[in-house]
């Protein structure tokens, strides 16, 4: 999972990580909020309505979902659960809510939270976006803070100061992290022929 305040660059770099690696995928979330910039559906994040929304949720569709900046995030069971089975990693792009949410539900996620070099180098951003009104961005500011100081319970902490220095310590970590699931087993009958250290 991948947290970070409204304008740090989480999804930036989630999708750099993803377009550098194999055997993960990005999980594509559903939203309330309208499409900004040139996000598709179906690829940046489904676009549904409240009622829609509503329906997943009652339907136990989701992982998690919460009201974020004034708008519903929800995270599709299915289609997680379905590349998890497979072996595949699932990287999130999600709020701290979010994340503590599917920490719960997940034995073995990984929480990674970006954080801007400064808020001022976070309000500057989020301005120069020219997608959120000025109050809106005053507001993302404020949530930002609180967001920041629920992530202490995170395991991996990056400073998005430099892209591609970000989106380097980001795929670190996933190889990192996937290091620590190797099937031991497996990999000693592989390395020391098929009876294994005991017998080898």
């Amino acid at each position: 999972m991948v947290s970070a305040p409204s304008g740090a660059g989480k999804t930036t770099l989630c999708h750099r990580v993803i377009a550098r690696m194999t055997d993960i995928v990005f999980s594509v979330s559903h939203t309330t909020r309208a499409p900004r910039g040139g996000e598709q559906h179906g690829k940046d994040y489904h676009f549904v309505d409240d009622a829609q929304l509503t329906e997943l949720i009652n339907n136990g569709d989701f992982l998690e979902w919460a009201h974020v900046h004034g708008r519903r995030y929800g995270t599709a069971r299915a289609q997680a659960e379905r590349h998890l089975r497979a072996g595949t990693d699932v990287l999130f792009d999600i709020d701290v809510q979010g994340g503590a949410q599917i920490a719960s539900a997940l034995k073995d996620a990984v929480l990674i939270f970006i954080m801007p070099p400064s808020m001022a180098v976070l309000a500057e951003r989020l301005r120069n976006r020219l997608t959120d009104t000025t109050e809106e961005v005053h507001r993302r500011l404020g949530a930002a803070a609180q967001e920041i100081l629920s992530a202490a319970s995170y395991t991996h902490f990056i400073i998005n100061d430099n892209l591609d220095e970000a989106t380097v310590a980001l795929e670190s970590v996933v190889r990192a992290e996937r290091l620590k699931h190797v099937h031991k087993e497996a990999m000693f009958k592989q390395v020391l022929g098929r009876h294994g250290p005991q017998e080898g």
